[in-house]
């Protein structure tokens, strides 16, 4: 019967033997805006027709009458790879407000979900989606928001979670193969990785998770989302940080930012990326910002919270320069 529950993963999902798939979160959306919120306006547009994949690009409304080109970031939801859209009120509350405190346009990227469409897809969908968006460098793509605000000098790559994990991997692809005829380098200024998403099988460090029960629930999430993955969560896609395999010596921006929350599970993760990007030769500069107190994702959960302020405060820094 279609009843039959296969794999429990109460309050995110369940899986029935008959093979539906129940998302329990992160289902709900809500539409664009041509109505400033927050001082932003925002609207959707395919740009991949075969597959009927969105973005959602947001706009500060004041450029509407200026003349200037701005910032541009492409943020990658997270959900581990399962959960979320681009258009849930989560991420559309949260990008109307990187926007605003940023002066930037955003272009907030969706992708095909696991398990349905397992590992590559949303790693190959978000790569889809950022070649696209690098379609208007000359201005004269599809989208006239990007041809006429963006300044695709400045482009930063953010995502959190699965997402932030989606944008390293885009970083590294994008010094490999050229997002546009046009670029004389990766065209990626630099990275925000918030909550990044990467594990192995053993601790990374002595301060890492060692509850087994809880390396495995992570682990068996990832099974989900890559259920080919022979090396289970020390497939390379995920573990970045303790895998000697894994180089990050070629990482394809200037400057990254990792975020990481203090009760986080994932938070010495975040560390040992910094410390092993900053060991690899990689030429850039790399940050780290701990949210003392806080959990995984909390900014989404409780965004007016002072820890979430204080790290909005932080993200909208890296585009101005600020340290």
């Amino acid at each position: 019967m279609d009843s039959e529950i296969a794999v429990d993963f109460s309050p995110v999902l369940k899986i029935y033997k008959s093979g539906r798939i129940e998302r329990l979160m992160g289902e709900t959306t809500v539409p664009p805006s041509s109505d400033p919120q927050n001082g932003v306006v925002s609207k959707d547009v395919v740009h991949s027709p075969d597959t009927n994949l969105s973005v959602r690009i947001y706009l500060p409304e004041k450029a509407l009458a200026a003349d200037s080109k701005l910032p541009l970031l492409v943020y990658i939801h997270g959900g581990g790879f399962i959960i979320e859209t681009a258009f849930s009120p989560t991420y559309h509350n949260f990008l109307t407000a990187a926007v605003s405190a940023s002066d930037c346009v955003a272009v907030s990227v969706d992708y095909r979900r696991a398990p349905e469409h397992p590992i590559s897809v949303p790693f190959d969908d978000s790569w889809t989606a950022l070649k696209w968006v690098f379609t208007h460098i000359a201005g004269s793509g599809q989208e006239d928001w990007l041809n006429k605000y963006a300044d695709f000098s400045k482009v930063i790559l953010s995502g959190d979670s699965a997402g932030a994990n989606i944008v390293h991997h885009m970083a590294m692809r994008a010094a490999k193969e050229k997002l546009s005829p046009d670029l004389n380098d990766t065209g990626i200024s630099g990275i925000i990785l918030v909550h990044p998403y990467f594990w192995s099988k053993t601790p990374i460090d002595e301060k890492d998770v060692k509850d087994e029960t809880l390396r495995m629930k992570v682990e068996a999430f990832w099974m989900m989302a890559s259920p080919n993955s022979k090396d289970g969560s020390d497939d390379p896609l995920l573990n970045v940080v303790k895998s000697e395999s894994v180089d990050l010596s070629g990482l394809g921006c200037g400057k990254v930012l990792v975020m990481v929350a203090e009760k986080d599970a994932l938070v010495r993760q975040g560390w040992g990326y910094a410390a092993k990007l900053e060991k690899s030769g990689w030429k850039g500069e790399v940050e780290v910002v701990e949210s003392e107190g806080e959990d995984h994702v909390f900014h989404l959960v409780k965004p007016t919270c002072e820890k979430a302020l204080e790290a909005m405060y932080k993200f909208s820094g890296f585009f101005k320069g600020d340290k």
